[in-house]
């Protein structure tokens, strides 16, 4: 086991092998003849403790004697003596079978179920788990029972703190013990006991004393891991947050509801095209909430009643809880003022029934305030928007922004992007400091010692340092830290090879947060590894591009941002791109596209040229209702055999697949059903008129056929006009 290799059994080991599977075999034969015929004799159970000592997997054996302890128990009710009697020969069993496996499940799931009759003794159970931690003092299963023990008996968090003190000055690599202290902290942090409060002072203390750890022996990872559990409860908010929204709050917002926006004053940011007459309104939380409705929410608008708004959470596991909420606002038929700017309020009124998951409210009330103007209907212009050309993802379909477009413009909407709090920059300052002060030491310990896992905690506490920035200096959108962590990451990519791509994930998600705050250039990665970064606020302009075609108003109005070629692995946090509506990844390494369900007002997107290997991996798409334009070609879908991700998505037998699906309606007779089932199941009721999907392996002649039936608005497939 764990890389141990096998070694060829000597003669005398298979013959003892042999016997004791044979008497294993007799045993098993003897306890399910009394299981089926309810014998619950004391010679019958003695054959059942036998069997357990010798084997303590085996469940039907510790079931069995469930039953019979019940049936002992029914006819021994009026004799205490008896029934206490019962239990502890019960608990001898269990003894004696953790002797044999002390990490045995079904063993110490029987001994607590026997506890919780309430008949035992609880103080003998700490005697016994005091041995079974002093020979393997990492013993999950153990830890699991004391925390079990401990709450029978009444014991305070306090005083199991304590206890996991005294193991850990023992032995700094005592892993679990660092586990159980975080469980019981993350309780008393919460429930603000006594001497777990203020939290910085705990989390202070703390920090002091898994440096102990770090410093004395810097590669394990024991007092690492716990030192990262820390850094977590430093910057993570105590309660669920709104940070971001669109339209962003002051924001003055032009809709119109047939792509004519030509006499406005068109910015990528604040301009929107809807043809199903609506506009979305979109909240997203520092954290996965519930609870967003119309009796937490009120939206005040003469669009809408806000009795009549339903929210939707955006969450690809039909979850009722998520990051990221929408509702959708109607644009009026009728006459309006093109130059009236009509207002809008948004206010989380009730927000503690938005909770967490973790049981925390939203104790911060949050309002949004931003105007709506409606541009009208132009029957004339509406008549030429039959005719719109296929988008192409060139580079000479797109061009960069006027000179005259202001950096300061940009910064202002960042800023309202982000919602930010009073009380979030008073707590703000002590975050700073402790971070500031563990990366001081961190940098102090890796001066002395060359260790991967320091090196990466670095880079966790820089990234976490820079995300303050925003918080401690309102206007500044500079990443400090940006070149010294990708420097770190590359080599970790060099160092540790076998985990290159979770480094490599991480790396992503740090050049896609700083691609989405500053636009920044990268010169260079080579082998994963960043030489050169130069960045400033005015590089945003270089991914955010105008797609131009020539007979389409509408197309030619789209802002596109332009994020490819950056070797992207995994999508980062995507609450300050909730404006975008053209979207360009292609050329990057991504396997997934979680997050992007969140953008909500996304219609054109690009994924070719990625590692997508499934349709399972394009969950997200389904709930992107406005998506017209997809490019998913020159992936791998179809070209591994084993999908990780096809769990995700419902089978044809599944009990959630709703009676209208009629897929056997769209498939070929002779297809294989699980390369059209997922797409099926991704494509269905999405109303895409272009998709290329050329260059996958999936595709064949049967395929595109298949396409047109779950798809009868496209237009054009692979790059070829439908007729």
């Amino acid at each position: 086991m764990h890389g141990r290799p096998r070694k060829a059994p000597k003669p005398e080991d298979t013959a003892a092998s042999a016997a004791k599977t044979e008497k294993l075999r007799a045993l098993q034969s003897q306890l399910l003849h009394n299981h089926h015929n309810r014998i619950y004799t004391k010679e019958a159970l003695e054959i059942s403790a036998k069997l357990l000592e010798a084997n303590p997997e085996s469940y039907t054996a510790w079931n069995y004697r469930k039953l019979a302890v019940e049936h002992n128990l029914k006819q021994s009710e009026s004799d205490p003596g008896s029934v206490k009697s019962i239990l502890s020969e019960e608990l001898k069993v269990v003894e004696n079978s953790l002797k044999h496996n002390f990490k045995s499940y079904g063993a110490w799931h029987h001994r607590q179920w026997i506890l919780s009759k309430g008949h035992s003794s609880v103080d003998h159970e700490l005697q016994l788990l005091d041995r079974f931690q002093k020979a393997d003092s990492r013993n999950f299963h153990a830890w699991n029972y004391r925390r079990f023990v401990a709450a029978l008996k009444g014991i305070s968090d306090e005083e199991e703190l304590k206890y996991t003190t005294k193991l850990i000055e023992a032995n700094f690599s005592n892993y679990s013990a660092w586990h159980n202290r975080s469980v019981l902290l993350s309780r008393l942090l919460q429930n603000k006991v006594k001497g777990s409060f203020p939290k910085e002072k705990v989390l202070v203390e703390e920090f002091e004393f898994v440096h102990q750890a770090l410093f004395t022996d810097p590669d394990d990872q024991s007092g690492w891991f716990y030192h990262l559990w820390l850094l977590d409860q430093t910057v993570k908010s105590e309660t669920p947050l709104l940070v971001s929204s669109w339209p962003a709050h002051g924001s003055d917002i032009i809709v119109s509801a047939d792509g004519c926006l030509d006499g406005c004053a068109f910015s990528p940011f604040t301009s929107f095209i809807s043809d199903a007459g609506t506009f979305p309104l979109i909240l997203y939380f520092n954290e996965v909430v519930e609870g967003v409705s119309s009796s937490t929410v009120t939206v005040k608008s003469m669009f809408n009643a806000n009795k009549d708004l339903i929210w939707e959470p955006l969450a690809t596991n039909n979850s009722c809880a998520a990051q990221v909420w929408v509702t959708h606002l109607n644009v009026p038929d009728g006459k309006l003022h093109p130059s009236t700017a009509y207002p809008i309020d948004v206010h989380l009124g009730n927000p503690q029934g938005i909770v967490s998951s973790n049981g925390s409210h939203c104790s911060h009330p949050s309002q949004l305030a931003f105007t709506v103007s409606v541009q009208p209907l132009n029957s004339e212009h509406a008549e030429k928007q039959g005719g719109k050309e296929m988008i192409l993802w060139r580079d000479v379909n797109f061009r960069f922004y006027d000179a005259h477009i202001q950096e300061s413009s940009l910064i202002v909407y960042f800023d309202l992007l982000s919602i930010k709090k009073d009380h979030e920059l008073a707590a703000s300052k002590w975050h700073a400091r402790i971070l500031a002060n563990e990366i001081a030491l961190v940098r102090q310990l890796l001066s002395e010692i060359d260790c991967k896992i320091g090196k990466l905690t670095l880079a966790r506490l820089l990234t976490a340092h820079d995300a303050m920035m925003p918080y401690m200096a309102p206007h500044s959108h500079k990443k400090v830290h940006f070149a010294e962590v990708l420097q770190l990451y590359g080599d970790l990519i060099e160092l540790d090879p076998m985990h290159h791509r979770y480094y490599k994930e991480a790396l992503s998600m740090t050049l896609f947060q700083q691609r989405v705050w500053e636009g920044c250039s990268l010169c260079a990665i080579g082998a994963g590894a960043a030489k050169k970064v130069t960045s400033n606020v005015e590089n945003l302009l270089k991914h955010c591009c105008h797609h131009r075609v020539s007979s389409s108003s509408s197309v030619s109005n789209s802002t596109c941002l332009r994020l490819n070629n950056l070797s992207l692995s995994r999508i980062g946090c995507v609450k300050h791109l909730l404006w975008v509506q053209m979207l360009d990844l292609s050329r990057n390494e991504l396997r997934s596209i979680d997050g992007l369900e969140a953008l909500q007002l996304l219609s054109f997107l690009n994924l070719s040229h990625n590692k997508l290997s499934s349709f399972t991996a394009l969950q997200p798409l389904r709930l992107l209702k406005l998506l017209k334009v997809l490019d998913i070609s020159y992936n791998e879908i179809g070209a591994h055999p084993i999908d990780t991700r096809r769990y995700l998505c419902s089978s044809p037998l599944s009990h959630t697949v709703g009676s209208d699906w009629n897929f056997n309606e769209f498939v070929p007779e002779d297809a294989k059903v699980t390369n059209y089932w997922e797409a099926f199941a991704i494509f269905r009721g999405l109303n895409l008129t272009q998709l290329d999907i050329v260059g996958n392996a999936v595709t064949d002649e049967k395929f595109k056929p298949f396409l047109f039936k779950v798809l009868p608005t496209l237009k054009w497939l692979d790059g070829e006009e439908l007729h």
